[in-house]
């Protein structure tokens, strides 16, 4: 990691946890170089760790019985062990963003909308974010290069070098 960001090891990583987790969530970051520098490999791992696993799934039959005493078997889809640990390291590595309400949406249909998501940002990471960069990297024929920063100049208040950083 370039530098230490002159911060503590823990106030280090709480930087790279939020800033990480805002950028896979909206997609693109405004930040100091020097973050945006040390931010880009934690989020490429963050993405290769998640493009190895996301549809490593397991399909299992489930055998209830009914109001009438019939038995009635449902498939249901769970995450294969080797994705449910990468799922539990990249929680630790993230902070877990909540899915916003809309202005104009109702409270109703805010709760139907999220009710089955525990998890949005994982949710997003498996089933968007990951499907998107194994394609890209199966076209291209490589991995990695999930990111780009471009520089935009000093900032006004302390003069420190200002970044966007982006999802490719």
């Amino acid at each position: 990691m370039p530098g230490k960001l002159g911060r503590t090891a823990e106030q280090r990583q709480a930087i790279l946890r939020n800033q990480a987790s805002e950028l896979l969530w909206y997609g693109k970051l405004t930040t100091t170089e020097a973050r945006a520098k040390a931010l880009q490999p934690y989020v490429e791992k963050i993405i290769t760790k998640a493009i190895k696993v996301y549809d490593d799934n397991l399909e299992t039959s489930v055998v209830t019985t009914d109001k009438k005493g019939k038995e009635v078997t449902t498939k249901a889809i769970k995450d294969s062990p080797k994705k449910l640990a990468v799922r539990r390291a990249l929680m630790a590595k993230l902070r877990d963003l909540q899915e916003v309400k809309a202005f104009s949406e109702k409270k109703a249909d805010y709760k139907a909308r999220t009710a089955d998501i525990q998890h949005p940002l994982m949710e997003k990471l498996f089933n968007e974010i990951a499907p998107k960069y194994a394609q890209r990297a199966e076209e291209l024929g490589q991995g990695g290069g999930y990111t780009r920063i471009y520089l935009l100049g000093t900032r006004r208040g302390d003069s420190a070098e200002e970044a966007i950083i982006e999802l490719v």
